[in-house]
This record gives structure tokens, C-alpha cells and sequence, in this order.
């Protein structure tokens, strides 16, 4: 007879008894009417892991439904299993790939056979697979065996480039996941069964289809798409790009990893189309600015984009061009901090469009193109409160303003600007190399290893704290940000395929100093895990100029 032994539940606050080798499954479906939720994944000592984790000494759990940061992530790739076993059901010679996360869902295709769009029809009858695979409620049961046994596994049943990116991490053992007799892998656990999973919608969307999970704030329902062309143009361009350059998963990259030839010479192409990118967006600038419009530039992002070098890349192709750019910082129009708004929690929303003197704002750039002198704020941060120190600005012959905030494609921060005075840039890095077929590196991930090193580095901010920050940062981009991406008149893309490489190294010794008693504890353990899938790549590699060097420091910009 199984021992009893007693875990500490951080739900209810509380040590519970449960069964030497029982599940977490078992103990959420005992205490599911306390939790008052479904849970989908648990953490075990600050540790992600699967319900079906067993449990055979006193630990500290905690349990997270599909609405959680945790759990949510949970939830997409165990959606993306399931469409991967329908496809593999219904079209076993057909290549499934997961590209990336665009219109509220993750964009998909299918290769193989005729390589041909896929139509309504095909899309319809992959979900209705989906649906029935839901109602089974079949287990995703997780299995560790050694590395070489699950790659010679995943070879047998058409996964090659899976096979390809485990082969690069040397790791002894792996975990991978069944579905009925399908089996897969992913960087992070999966829910319970697929009973979980719904509701969903996969509908037809541009060559392939849109995987919609449950709607955060109405979970009974799924998911709407919404319009962004110019978002999924941007990664389609790199998407191209990687397949002519022969790199469109971590395993790929990782080989050229090996040949350090290969790999200089894929930063050099990638450090290029970023400088091509800018200086035909400076061009496109130009060319408006002489026909009389364009003497606002505004660029935008959400957090670490890369918005700072972005602009000074930018600033120097608009010389090329023989336009002066001026600097503006947004920073300098904030109201005084009592004037300052408040969030939901009562707390000063810093991060508010109505944070900033809006009609000052607009005031002044009305004044700054209709060629009149101005004197310029400059707001003093010790106290709270905008001064003047005598700072003014005229605009001469050629010259344009260039400033660079969040807001900067909220129509609203500009209102009484016309139209064609303003060009509207997006940069975010919209990462577009693949771990694999089925696991995408997210954009958020890329931005968020960013900034923990980057506040590391230059704010002396430990990787706990930008983690436990960085839900009120995502709150705030959708909120203020993504919402008017498509109001941009160009997109820059800021990611490097590389990257995640060559910031290895530097993040992973600052996500080892979270302690493993902590919350955050989680997510650095994911990141780490994530990163591990990347071949080191030296930094030296890196030129001064590089977007990157902003993170890393080393830039040949003063910041």
C-alpha cells in the first residue's frame, strides 16, 4: 500500500494528504470543487509540469488553468499536437508547419504532395478531426527515453527535422509526448487530454490555415481572426529569405553553427537585410518628403524591439538621402506625475497614451512644420514635472522629425497632424526561425530574453524582476500597441535569425541566479530550457552597428 505523504497546495494555502506516487491529475480532480477552476498544468516546486506528473516526496504545488500565463502556453502547443495528429491521420504524406502567431491565432501550412493552397474543403475536414479527437478525450501521455532511441523514433514517423534539432542538443534523455499511436515533441509540457483543448477554430487563411485557440476573456468561445496583412508580409519576406539561405529551424542553424565559416557568413547577410530594410524605408521617406509630405516620422514598438537603434539606423539612411533628421523624445511631454492616470488597480499608468500632454504635443509640431520656432519641454524625472531650460527648435530646409515612443502609431497622438505629414514605422522583432515543424520561437519569448539581458546589463534589474514585470508590459502593448500595427506605412522587422545564439551564453547565467524558491523560477527554467535547443555563437561575430549590440552592448551608438 502507497505511503501517505503531505504536499503544500499554494491554491488553498494549505499542506494536503495525497498518495505516494499519485498524480497531480488525481489530486487536481479531488480538489477540483476548492480550486474552482479546471486545471491544465501544475508546478512542482516552481517547476512547469504535466498533470500526469507523479509525486513521491513532499513538494510545494501549484495549479494553473488555460487563462494563465503558465497555462496558457500549455494549452496553444497541446492545440497544435492535436492538429498535427489529424493531419497525420488524414494526410500521413503531408508536412505540417507551425510558422508563427499572426491574426490572434498561429498561422500554419501544409507541404508536400502537389504543394497546392490549401482550400476550405481540406481545412474543414483537418478540424472535424480535431473535434472528434477532442471528444475521445485521449491522453497525452509523456515519455523519457534516451535521446537516440526517441530521435530514431520521430525519424520513423516523418519528423526529420525534429530528429535534426535533438541530434544538435546532446542532451542523454528526452521527453516526448503520444497521442494514440502519433507520437511528437515540444519545448514544453502538455495538458492532461484533449478534452481540454476546446473550443477552437481552424479556418482557411492566405496558403494554409489559422489555428484559433479559446478567447482569453470569453473561454466558451473561440478566438476571432483579425486583419494583419502588413504583419503577416513582414514575416512571409524573412520566411523567404531563411528558405533561400538553407535555415528555417534551430537544427539548421545549429549545423551551420558548426562550420564557423558558414555562420559569419549568415550574420553578414542578416546584418544586410536589416541595412537594405532601412534604407528603403529612408528612401520611401524621401521620396514622400519631396513631394511635400512626410515631415513626421514616427516609430513605434512594444518592449525591447529595438526601437532606439532602429532609429538611429534610420536617421543615418535619411541622411543618405539627404534629409536631417531631428530628434524628438516623447518622454519630454509627459504630463506632471499627480496629472498622471491611473490603471484598473489605481496604480499611475505611466504607460497610457494620456500619460503624455497630448494637445502640448500636437501644438508644437503644428508650429515645428508650419516652420516657426519652438521652445522644447524637457521633463524632469527627479520631480515629477515638465521645465524649460531654454531649449528651442526650428525646423530647417530638408529636415524632418523623427521620434520614437509606443504610441507612435496611435492615430490619436498625432490627431491634429495630417495624414501625409506623418510616416508611420512598425519595428518588433517578429522572430521567424522555427526550433522545428511544430514549435515556433514566439516574439514575445525573443523580446523578452532581450530585455533580461538588456536590464541586466544597463539597470542592474535581476532576471526575477523583468520576469515578474514583464505581464504588465504585455498588458500594456496590447492595450496601446498591437492594436494599430496596421496603421504602419512600413514594417521592420528587428529579429535575427542568430541571434538567440549568440545571446545564449548571456542569458542563461542570468536566468541561473533566479532562486528555485521563487515563482518566477518557472519561466527562467523554461527559457533556459529554450535556449538550450541553440549552439553557442560568439559574440565577436556581431558588428558594432548591429540592432543586437543595443542588448548586448559593444555598440559603435551612444545610448
Amino acid at each position: 500500500m502507497a505511503s501517505e505523504i503531505k504536499i503544500y497546495c499554494k491554491n488553498l494555502e494549505e499542506y494536503i494528504e495525497i498518495r505516494g506516487g499519485e498524480s497531480m491529475l488525481e489530486v487536481s480532480q479531488r480538489l477540483k470543487s476548492r480550486l474552482g477552476f479546471d486545471p491544465i498544468c501544475v508546478t512542482v516546486n516552481n517547476k512547469v509540469r504535466t498533470l500526469r506528473f507523479e509525486v513521491f516526496a513532499p513538494v510545494q504545488v501549484e495549479f494553473f488553468d488555460a487563462s494563465s500565463r503558465l497555462g496558457d502556453r500549455v494549452y496553444i502547443l497541446s492545440l497544435c499536437m492535436l492538429l498535427y495528429k489529424a493531419v497525420h491521420d488524414l494526410y500521413p504524406d503531408r508536412v505540417l508547419r507551425m510558422e508563427h502567431s499572426v491574426a490572434n491565432g498561429t498561422y500554419c501550412r501544409l507541404y508536400g504532395g502537389d504543394d497546392a493552397v490549401v482550400d476550405a474543403s481540406v481545412v474543414q475536414t483537418i478540424k472535424q478531426r480535431m473535434e472528434q479527437l477532442a471528444d475521445a478525450d485521449i491522453p497525452f501521455v509523456p515519455h523519457t527515453e534516451l535521446t537516440a532511441d526517441v530521435v530514431e523514433k520521430l525519424k520513423v514517423q516523418g519528423l526529420a527535422d525534429k530528429a535534426q534539432v535533438l541530434a544538435t542538443t546532446h542532451n542523454i534523455y528526452t521527453t516526448y509526448f503520444s497521442l494514440d499511436d502519433t507520437i511528437d515533441s515540444y519545448y514544453c509540457h502538455l495538458a492532461p487530454s484533449t478534452a481540454c483543448l476546446k473550443p477552437f477554430n481552424l479556418v482557411a487563411y492566405k496558403n494554409g490555415m489559422l489555428l484559433l485557440p479559446r478567447n482569453i476573456d470569453r473561454p466558451n468561445v473561440a478566438c476571432q481572426p483579425v486583419a494583419q496583412d502588413k504583419v503577416f508580409d513582414a514575416f512571409t519576406e524573412y520566411n523567404d529569405l531563411n528558405r533561400i539561405i538553407g535555415i528555417k529551424n534551430v537544427g539548421e542553424l545549429n549545423r551551420a553553427v558548426e562550420n564557423k565559416y558558414d555562420i559569419r557568413t549568415l550574420i553578414t547577410v542578416a546584418e544586410a537585410v536589416h541595412e537594405r530594410k532601412f534604407a528603403g524605408i529612408a528612401y520611401e521617406i524621401a521620396r514622400r518628403y519631396k513631394e511635400g509630405g512626410a515631415r513626421v516620422v514616427l516609430l513605434a514598438g512594444p518592449s525591447s524591439s529595438g526601437k532606439t537603434t532602429s532609429s538611429k539606423r534610420l536617421g543615418i539612411q535619411l541622411m543618405a538621402n539627404l534629409l536631417v533628421p531631428k530628434v524628438i523624445s516623447l518622454d519630454n511631454y509627459f504630463v506632471n506625475r499627480d496629472d498622471t492616470p491611473v490603471d484598473e488597480n489605481g496604480e499611475k499608468d505611466f504607460e497610457s497614451l494620456y500619460a503624455l500632454d497630448l494637445d502640448l504635443f500636437n501644438r508644437d509640431l503644428n508650429d515645428l512644420i508650419a516652420g516657426k520656432e519652438v521652445a522644447m519641454p524637457t521633463y524632469n524625472f527627479e520631480k515629477g514635472a515638465r521645465e524649460y531650460r531654454g531649449d528651442t527648435l526650428r525646423l530647417g530646409p530638408n529636415t524632418v522629425l523623427l521620434m520614437e515612443g509606443i504610441h507612435g502609431l496611435n492615430p490619436e497622438l498625432t490627431a491634429s497632424i495630417a495624414d501625409d505629414q506623418k510616416f508611420r514605422v512598425y519595428a518588433s522583432a517578429l522572430s521567424t526561425i522555427n526550433i522545428d515543424d511544430h514549435n515556433w520561437l514566439t516574439t514575445s519569448d525573443n523580446r523578452l530574453l532581450r530585455r533580461i539581458v538588456r536590464d541586466h546589463k544597463y539597470r542592474g534589474t535581476s532576471a526575477r524582476d523583468t520576469i515578474a514585470r514583464w505581464p504588465s508590459v504585455r498588458r500594456g502593448e496590447r492595450k496601446w500597441i498591437f492594436p494599430y500595427q496596421e496603421n504602419a506605412d512600413a514594417i521592420f522587422n528587428s529579429s535575427l535569425i542568430f541571434e538567440l545564439g549568440v545571446m545564449r551564453d548571456y542569458a542563461e547565467e542570468i536566468l541561473r541566479q533566479v532562486p528555485r524558491d521563487v515563482p518566477e523560477y518557472a519561466e527562467a527554467s523554461r527559457l533556459r530550457h529554450l535556449l538550450s535547443f541553440f549552439e553557442p555563437i560568439s559574440s565577436k561575430c556581431v558588428p558594432g552597428n548591429s540592432l543586437l549590440r543595443e542588448f548586448l552592448g559593444g555598440s559603435t551608438f551612444h545610448y
